[in-house]
């Protein structure tokens, strides 16, 4: 696209421009003169507000915005009031955004007068992936006619220069580009990364970096001059909004302040520097624009005194506003799921058999008949295969490509986007190919999805699937046989599901569907087809269409004689996964001695059954696939002992694989590494000896 000016920006929108600017100078120099009040950290927009305001002019309700920690004049030109703002500054329990949990100017908002913001992280890039899953969505939502908008609805993500090199902008510009999604990335480029220089960071800026980005439109702009601004910020608006294409716009500023208030500028700029930035000051060449247009001195000098007045008396108002109340911490780690009973048919009569790779098949095809909100893609899970597992076989075919379709190798945006495609109403159900290889999209899945539902105070719950095979057999190898339950349960906000049936399997997926939470499901490889030796009974009699088995809910499968319970000589196995198969074959070497409880699910986690049946046995044994040191058995082992000291009659011992960095492939050593049956015998009879 040219960036050529046809239209002059006209004097009221000029004047209204100013009038903000003078009002983010003034919030930025009361904060700077209560730095002993203003204690949390945090950003300002000077030198940025030309191209912000020029931003948030253009918008309208039906419209999507992610600002970025430095953006707060874009939200004074939203309509956002300088005393909501320093509620978040401060921290005070009447914050907008997140009830005073997160730092200045990381708005989330549902407002149905302005455009719809979903959550904001601080670390620089990430937010690029989930507001293209907002675009995805509306792409989606428009393709399928799901809701219909007055305008329609243009995404804006904003993001610094420096953050343009992170791989995870790349893939959002990726896709964008790939899925022509109606999108701007604005780019914000003040030459400066904290103390880092744009020659020590880039080979180029992002106008050039992303030529190379085949269907994605690119301009410049002076983003120091507000005229300039506004007409090329509205060009591209009316782009995206007629034409439902992506387009990057690189606006240069200027940084006036600190970088943040605890990284002063002093610490890393010398003064030339400091006076080549100040020289282009938005504000400042707005005054001499308006004053070379006619406007009198004395209505500016007004100006700059109202905005000092008002922002004085919305920082001592913020001021004196309510902390939030302590109890309040723990609100909206969850949203209220309303899947809490098990409902439906388990086992209809007649029912035939079937393995867990079909369950979840069947329970997702079932699931997006009736619900066409969602939609399932990954890699390698569309038509031409269904999956490496073959775990979507016949979904693409059935649904089409809109609806089940492959991705790039790109993890990271696979998870990501999914809190952009909830936000706007979709249910996205993805998968991760293979569990070794979720690590590229940890980041997402702790800064934005695990945090959003909490620092969003309970508006944006990221309602999603994340589908893993994991865990090792017949010689996968070291990155393919990998287990990552315990780097996952260490991520608070996101709830996990490790099925060992095709029943369990088929319920779980339907109660994670209708959870409004993040939701992992973790689906062993060994177990898909019972495969192998041992796991016939991971084929169940599949339940009916309306079965749902709620999270939390341990499931004993074998009980011990009451006997054998009353005389000591009992033990209860605590396990899930593949470990429970380990824990069957075991268990009938001691006939009548063993209880054994399928966990089901590791968050949440059914410790009320557990710690009732280690009281009543006083002996256990948590059995994983993992690396046990420092493993989720490990630290459940160690929460089992202390709820039920006073009971034991022996440590609560955890069993779990050998502490190698990997699973080799040599069948052998792979054997040698995990545990087993014969293994879990021998820990057994350890334990019944004392």
């Amino acid at each position: 696209m040219e960036n050529t000016l046809h239209e002059k920006v006209s004097k009221d929108v000029l004047l209204k421009a100013y009038n903000h600017m003078m009002l983010a100078k003034a919030m930025a120099d009361i904060y700077e003169e209560n730095r002993n009040i203003c204690k949390y950290v945090h950003s300002t927009s000077r030198g940025h507000e030309a191209i912000q305001l020029a931003t948030a002019y253009q918008l309208k309700k039906e419209d999507w915005v992610s600002p970025y920690y430095r953006d707060e004049s874009l939200l004074l030109g939203l309509g956002y009031e300088p005393y909501e703002l320093m509620l978040q500054l401060l921290a005070k329990a009447d914050d907008p955004f997140s009830g005073g949990r997160s730092y200045y100017s990381h708005p989330s908002s549902r407002d149905d007068n302005k455009p719809k913001m979903i959550h904001q992280s601080s670390a620089t890039g990430m937010q690029t992936i989930p507001t293209t899953g907002v675009a995805q969505g509306i792409q989606y939502i428009q393709e399928f006619k799901l809701q219909n908008f007055e305008n329609n609805p243009v995404v804006v993500c904003s993001l610094g220069d420096n953050s343009v090199t992170e791989g995870e902008v790349s893939e959002a510009l990726q896709f964008a580009a790939l899925h022509q999604l109606p999108i701007i990335f604005l780019v914000q480029d003040n030459e400066w990364g904290i103390s880092v220089t744009k020659e020590e960071a880039r080979t180029c800026d992002a106008y050039d970096f992303v030529a190379g980005f085949a269907g994605l439109s690119r301009m410049r702009v002076d983003g120091t001059d507000f005229a300039e601004s506004y007409e090329i910020m509205k060009k591209a608006v009316d782009f995206v909004r007629s034409e439902r294409k992506p387009l990057v716009v690189c606006a240069k500023t200027v940084l006036i302040g600190h970088h943040t208030s605890g990284v002063r500028r002093e610490f890393y700029r010398n003064e030339e520097d400091l006076a080549r930035h100040r020289e282009k000051d938005p504000g400042e060449i707005l005054r001499k624009q308006l004053l070379h247009s006619g406007v009198d001195q004395e209505i500016l000098t007004q100006i700059t005194k109202k905005n000092r007045l008002e922002a004085e008396q919305a920082f001592e108002k913020a001021r004196n506003a309510e902390d939030p109340k302590p109890e309040t911490v723990t609100q909206h780690i969850f949203a209220p799921t309303p899947v809490t009973e098990e409902v439906g048919i388990r086992e209809p009569q007649n029912g035939e058999k079937i393995v867990m790779v079909d369950a979840a098949i069947h329970a997702i095809q079932e699931l997006m008949w009736k619900h066409p909100e969602a939609l399932l893609y990954g890699q390698d899970v569309g038509e031409r295969i269904g999956g490496v597992f073959r775990e979507t076989v016949t979904l693409g075919k059935k649904f089409g490509n809109k609806r089940v379709f492959n991705t790039a190798i790109q993890e990271a945006y696979i998870i990501g986007s999914t809190a952009g495609m909830s936000a706007v109403g979709l249910k996205p159900i993805v998968e991760v190919q293979f569990a070794d290889y979720i690590y590229p999209g940890i980041n997402q899945l702790i800064t934005e999805i695990s945090k959003s539902n909490y620092l969003s105070n309970g508006k944006y719950p990221v309602s999603n699937i994340i589908r893993v095979p994991i865990g090792a057999y017949g010689g996968g190898g070291p990155y393919h046989s990998g287990s990552v339950e315990s780097i996952l349960a260490n991520i608070k906000g996101i709830k996990i599901a490790y099925p060992s049936n095709a029943a369990d399997f088929k319920g779980l997926l339907k109660a994670a569907y209708y959870d409004p939470n993040p939701v992992i499901m973790l689906e062993h490889k060994g177990l898909y087809w019972s495969k192998v030796p041992g796991t016939e009974d991971a084929k169940t009699i599949e339940p009916a269409e309306d079965y749902i088995l709620p999270f939390g809910k341990g499931n004993v499968i074998i009980e011990a004689d009451p006997e054998a319970v009353s005389k000591g000589r009992s033990l209860v196995i605590v396990t899930y996964g593949m470990g429970v198969y380990w824990a069957k074959e075991a268990a009938r070497n001691f006939q009548g001695n063993i209880e054994v409880i399928d966990l089901r699910t590791l968050i949440p986690l059914d410790e009320e059954l557990v710690f009732e049946r280690v009281k009543k046995h006083g002996k256990c044994i948590v059995v994983t696939e993992e690396q046990l040191n420092n493993s989720f058995a490990e630290a459940f082992a160690h929460r089992i002992s202390k709820n039920c000291f006073r009971y034991l009659d022996a440590p609560v011992e955890a069993m779990g694989a050998l502490d190698l960095p990997a699973v080799p492939i040599n069948l052998v050593l792979e054997k040698e590494m995990l545990p087993n049956a014969e293994k879990l015998t021998r820990k057994i009879e350890e334990i019944l000896k004392h």
